[in-house]
Order: structure tokens, then C-alpha cells, then sequence
């Protein structure tokens, strides 16, 4: 949750310096150099291996366009608003998934993708002019990080995280380099710039080592309500600094989103446990 809440500030304080590429790029720089470091610390450097390249190369698309869109939208929605269409995530995963990993449908995934898709609409306000270009780029970034989730899952199956992480720090920088420097011209760090940079790189790396290691020690139906606490967390912050009003129509749409969200993870967490007892 800090990490998370850090990496908006340090992306909203950016805002008009460096341009989503650019804090990307920085951010990929700085994430290759950790990822490498770590490993090499932890002896899984041979780890590392391109026999799925082309799936890698899907899943960071999918995460740069996701991660592009929420950085362009956290300087210009409040943050509350922006987080509480982040939490949409698992719908798109539980409504992509029989497209993508061949899962079934169920009665229970399809009620939960369209409770889930009614709180998206009331976060949304489809019906007031705050719809625009940030709210909908806040919408959309939940489908990428949905592509990311499900090819992670593929790649779980027999890639390492050391070889996941390390494709995901290159292949962003890659990225972030081309879209960056298109037009030849990359805004440099300065003094007013770099540590809010860094702290993007960081914070970006750390929140997901955190969320990882949590669904090792812990299951998703205890992980995942507590991540929602990010919401009221980052409502007070975007409240105090920058004076962002406190949304009814986000806390009731979220939570909304959230009910959606323990339903789907009591299902699935229910079909594992039958499909375990089966065999």
C-alpha cells in the first residue's frame, strides 16, 4: 500500500517534467540494475533464458500500455477515482480468462464481471462531463494489467521470477526508449527530477515483490481485502496534498468492484480446492 501510494505522488510530481515515456524509460533503467544486482545476490542469474521470448514480449506490452495509461491519468483524476478502476483488474482477468488460458465460463464469473462492470460505470460517471480522455486512459489501464496478470500465469508455469523480472526491467526499457526518443529528444534528469524518477523505479518493483510474496504466505481472499485498503489510504493523501474532494461515488462504486472481487476469489479459490480433493 506505501508503495503503491509513493509511486502516485512521485508520478503526479513528474507530471509536466517528463512525459510517460520518459518516466518509464528512468524507471526501467533503474529497475534493471536492481533486478540484476538481486540476482546476482541471490545466485538465479542462470536462471534467466529467452525460451519464451515471444511471450514475454506480449506480457510487457501489455504492461507498458497499462502502466503509460495510469501514469498519464494519475496527474489528472484523483487518485481515489484512479485506484478504485485499477481494483477492476481481476474482472477483465476473470473475463479474458476462457479467451486466453481456455477456462470455463460459470453462472458465478459471469454475475461477478457484471456486478463488477456496474461499480466500474458509477466510479466512471459516464453520465457527467467528468468523463474524458484521463478517466477512460484510468479505465483501460485495468486491461492492460489484465494482459499482464494472464500471461504471467503462463509464464508461471515454468518460468522463474528472476527470469520474468528481468525480461520485464529490458523489455520495458526497450520500449520506453523507442516511445521516448521517437521524436529525438529525451528530457534528461535534473535536481528536480531524479529522486522522484528513482522513487517511481523503486516503489514500481517493491509493490510487486510485496504482493507477490504476500499470496505466497497468504491466500488471495485475505491479500486482496486488504489491498483495498489502498483506497482510503490513497483518498486521504490525494485529500491533504492535493486537496481532491472525497467522492461518494467512488467508495460506493468500489466497493461494488470489491464485493465482485471477493466472490470471484471464493469461487475460484472453491474450484481449486475441489479439483485438489479430486485428484
Amino acid at each position: 500500500m506505501v508503495s503503491f501510494t509513493l509511486m502516485a505522488i512521485a508520478g503526479r510530481s513528474l507530471a509536466g517534467q517528463l512525459d510517460t515515456f520518459e518516466i518509464m524509460l528512468y524507471r526501467s533503467i533503474l529497475g534493471i540494475f536492481i533486478v540484476v544486482v538481486v540476482a546476482w545476490k541471490a545466485g538465479t542469474l542462470r536462471q534467466i533464458n529467452a525460451s519464451k521470448a515471444r511471450l514475454h514480449v506480449i506480457r510487457n506490452v501489455c504492461h507498458f500500455t497499462g502502466q503509460n495509461l495510469w501514469l498519464y491519468a494519475v496527474a489528472l483524476i484523483p487518485l481515489s477515482q484512479l485506484f478504485a478502476f485499477e481494483f477492476s483488474t481481476p474482472l477483465w482477468v476473470a473475463l479474458l480468462a476462457p479467451f486466453v488460458l481456455q477456462e470455463k465460463w460459470t453462472l458465478t464469473r459471469v454475475m461477478v464481471v457484471l456486478i463488477g462492470f456496474a461499480g466500474v460505470l458509477i466510479v466512471a460517471r459516464p453520465d457527467t462531463a467528468v468523463l474524458n480522455r484521463a478517466t477512460i486512459a484510468a479505465a483501460l489501464c485495468a486491461v492492460g494489467f489484465a494482459g499482464t496478470v494472464l500471461s504471467t500465469k503462463i509464464l508461471a508455469r515454468t518460468e522463474t521470477v528472476t527470469c520474468i523480472m528481468f525480461w520485464l526491467v529490458c523489455l520495458q526499457g526497450l520500449f520506453g526508449l523507442v516511445c521516448a526518443g521517437y521524436d529525438g529528444e529525451i528530457t534528461a534528469l535534473n535536481s528536480q527530477t531524479w529522486y522522484w524518477a528513482a522513487l517511481v523505479g523503486v516503489c514500481g518493483l517493491l509493490a510487486h515483490f510485496c504482493i507477490t510474496n504476500a499470496l505466497q504466505i497468504a491466500p488471495a481472499t485475505v491479500v486482496t481485502p486488504l489491498e483495498f485498503l489502498r483506497l482510503p489510504l490513497i483518498s486521504v493523501i490525494g485529500f491533504m496534498l492535493y486537496d481532491e474532494p472525497l467522492l461518494l461515488s467512488v467508495f460506493i462504486g468500489a466497493l461494488i468492484i470489491f464485493i465482485a472481487n471477493v466472490i470471484n476469489i471464493r469461487a475460484e479459490s472453491k474450484i481449486a480446492a475441489d479439483s485438489v480433493s479430486a485428484n
